[in-house]
């Protein structure tokens, strides 16, 4: 899994990052004194061009925690193969007791795949897409294994080039 960093995104021109809020948690703690809240927000980011990230925020105002997530996000980047808005190949990971499988689709089938899921895979810019979360759906933790599947794709022509056969043979498509 290849990991980016931030200023190289930024400094390639267009690449705007976009985030998305997956999921807010309200923690309540209760001492002598009364309640303290805080809040922790899980967001991702990604360019909608092959580049996302995730990151947690915590704080005591949801709009600091969102900020804070966004921060952590822009550290986490990684580099997914887009092609033809879709994925090169199947892949499967896990992350805790969340397992997430993810495969190519034809063009026109659009993003099939769950909310948080659907956040990452969006924000990396992948438009036809077939996923399914199996097991937990701790939004943490399929965000993370969604993010851990997409960085073990493999590009056809990488494939091809470590194997010494012609790209035809690989990929055909």
């Amino acid at each position: 899994m290849s990991k980016i960093n931030v200023n190289k995104v930024k400094a390639g021109g267009d690449m705007e990052l976009k985030e998305k809020v997956v999921a807010i948690n309200r923690v309540v703690k209760t001492t002598k004194g009364g309640r303290t809240f805080s809040f922790s927000a899980l967001v991702v980011v990604g360019n909608e061009n092959g580049i996302v990230g995730q990151g947690l925020g915590k704080a005591k105002e949801v709009q600091e925690a969102i900020t804070k997530g966004i921060e952590d996000a822009k550290k986490n980047l990684v580099k997914v193969p887009v092609m033809h808005g879709t994925i090169p190949h199947d892949q499967w990971a896990k992350e805790g007791a969340a397992k997430v499988l993810i495969k190519p689709a034809a063009h026109g089938a659009g993003v099939i795949a769950g909310g948080s899921m659907r956040a990452v895979l969006e924000s990396a810019g992948i438009t036809d897409v077939l996923a399914k979360s199996l097991g937990s759906a701790n939004p943490h933790n399929v965000v993370k294994a969604t993010i851990k599947a997409l960085g073990l794709l493999r590009e056809p022509v990488a494939v091809a080039k470590q194997r010494t056969v012609k790209l035809s043979k690989v990929f055909n498509g």
